[in-house]
């Protein structure tokens, strides 16, 4: 492992940087004040981009190094950190794979944006609790932080491509009457994706529930349906 190795990285990143796709992604992911991603710093540089440099690096950058990317104010340099803990959390010890958990969750704060969230969430928090207690999910669900309740939510996805479903109706259930959109959007998404292991099981939730939703929640959890069934549940 090699502190010349992060370097370089660092520099390859930064001669990526495209100020016009800069603009662009500060625009796109909302970085004016008062909205979601207000002070994040964009350098322009494509996921395509990071993930190319991730596999050329990953094998002589630790974790630890990576978690010192992790402290960036460039949001691809966040997200770059983030891709490499998933690499080293898929080829890890067990050992390892903890550290790596752990790490996640105490930097919770650099997780800041919900495609950093999306990204990594379900490939370490989901893959880690995957066979084990879920209680983490739901002390991030009931978190002042919106990223923590996003991690949360989607962490699950990993947990429903294993047909196990029932952390993610729970906490659907939890996140019902949340304030914000992203939030709605996400359990949205994951009810959806639940629907299409379990019709049945998305039905009885929302027969239960769907009068409460948010409107954003519930169309994105009805985009499967058929145009009639879905308008039938929007009328509620």
């Amino acid at each position: 492992m090699s502190q010349a190795a992060l370097a370089a990285l660092q520099t390859a990143l930064m001669a990526l940087a495209d100020p016009q796709q800069a603009q662009h992604l500060q625009r796109f992911f909302k970085t004016a004040p008062g909205e979601y991603g207000a002070g994040d710093r964009f350098l322009g540089i494509r996921v395509p981009q990071q993930r190319a440099l991730v596999k050329e690096f990953h094998a002589q950058i630790s974790s630890t190094e990576a978690a010192s990317l992790l402290q960036s104010a460039y949001h691809e340099c966040r997200l770059t950190a983030l891709l490499l803990w998933i690499q080293h959390y898929q080829g890890g010890t067990p050992t390892e794979r903890e550290q790596i958990y752990a790490a996640y969750l105490s930097n919770t704060a650099r997780i800041n944006s919900w495609d950093l969230v999306d990204t990594s969430a379900p490939h370490i928090v989901g893959e880690h609790l995957l066979e084990r207690p879920r209680d983490k999910l739901y002390q991030l669900a009931h978190s002042a932080s919106l990223w923590e309740r996003r991690i949360a939510i989607v962490s699950c996805l990993r947990l429903l491509k294993n047909a196990d479903f029932h952390d993610t109706l729970q906490l659907a259930e939890c996140l019902l009457h949340d304030s914000e959109d992203l939030i709605h959007k996400a359990v949205g998404w994951l009810l959806r994706e639940l629907g299409k292991r379990d019709l049945a099981a998305l039905e009885n939730f929302l027969q239960q529930h769907a009068a409460q939703m948010p409107r954003t929640m519930l169309r994105y959890a009805l985009e499967k349906f058929p145009p009639q069934q879905r308008q039938a549940y929007l009328r509620r």
